[in-house]
C-alpha cells in the first residue's frame, strides 16, 4: 500500500532526513519508533506533503506522493491524526466531524453513527466545543476526525502523547480494534510494549535513516536494538 525508498527531506537548510525506507501492507499495523528528533514526525511530514522531499520516492496504491499537494494526498486515502492533536476548537464535535467528512472521495464508510458507535463519549459530547474536552475525548475526536474521510492508511503521530494510563489503554484498544477490521496504520509513539502488541513491524529511525526494522518478536528478541536506539 505504502511504500517509502530512500527518502530525504530538510527544512531550508537543515537536512533531517536522510535515509528512510519502509513499506506498509494493507491491513498492516506498521511503527517508526526512535529517541525524540530522529526524523519520525519529518517523515510523516514529507509523506502528507508538509515538507518538500529532497530525494527519494514515496507511493502510495502505485501513485507517487512526491509533488503532491496535502489535500490529494489525503484525497488519495491517507488520514492523519497529528502530534497535538490540532482539533478545531471552537466548533462542536460534531461540526469538527462533518468538517472532514465534507471531503472525502467515494462512498463513505465512516459516518458519524459509526464514530459516536466506536466512540460512545463523542456522542454524548457531540454539542461541545472541541476546547471544553479532555485530552483524551480530543485524541478519540481526531482519530474520529480522521476516519471520516475514509482512509485506507491512518497515520497517527504520537498517538497517546501527554494522556493518562487509563485514556492510553482506551486509545490502543481503539487501535486494535481498528485492526480487526482490517484498518492498515502507522504509527508513531513512545510506548513500546503497548506497541509491540498490535503492532506487526516496526521501522526504527535514526538521525533520519532506517537503521532497524523487524517484527514484534524479533524487536523482543533483540535487547541491543531497544537499548541502543530505544533506550529501553
Amino acid at each position: 500500500m505504502l511504500h517509502v525508498e530512500n527518502l530525504a527531506a530538510a527544512y531550508g537548510p537543515a537536512q533531517v532526513l536522510f535515509d528512510i525506507s519502509f513499506a506498509v501492507n494493507d491491513g498492516e499495523v506498521v511503527t517508526l519508533i526512535g529517541r525524540n528528533g530522529m526524523g519520525k514526525t519529518t517523515t510523516i511530514f514529507a509523506l502528507m506533503g508538509l515538507v518538500p522531499p529532497l530525494s527519494g520516492h514515496a507511493r502510495f496504491d502505485g501513485t507517487s506522493l512526491i509533488g503532491l499537494p496535502p489535500y490529494s494526498i489525503a484525497q488519495a486515502g491517507i488520514g492523519l491524526v497529528p502530534e497535538g492533536r490540532q482539533i478545531f476548537p471552537t466548533l462542536s464535535v460534531e461540526e469538527n466531524l462533518i468538517a472532514t467528512g465534507a471531503a472525502r472521495f467515494g462512498k463513505a464508510q465512516w459516518t458519524l453513527q459509526r464514530v459516536y458507535q466506536f466512540f460512545p463519549s463523542l456522542a454524548a459530547r457531540k454539542n461541545n466545543m472541541g476546547n471544553q474536552l479532555s485530552g483524551g475525548e480530543q485524541q478519540m475526536l481526531a482519530i474520529g476526525r480522521a476516519l471520516m474521510t475514509n482512509p485506507k492508511l491512518l497515520i497517527l503521530d504520537e498517538a497517546t502523547e501527554g494522556l493518562a494510563p487509563k485514556i492510553r489503554t482506551e486509545i490502543w484498544n481503539c487501535l486494535s480494534l481498528l485492526k480487526k477490521e482490517g484498518q492498515a496504520i502507522l504509527v508513531v509513539d513512545k510506548h513500546i510494549n503497548a506497541l509491540m502488541k498490535i503492532a506487526d513491524r516496526h521501522v526504527v529511525v535514526e538521525k533520519g535513516r532506517t537503521v532497524w526494522s523487524g517484527t514484534s518478536a524479533e524487536l523482543g528478541a533483540d535487547a541491543t536494538v531497544r537499548q541502543r536506539y530505544l533506550q529501553v
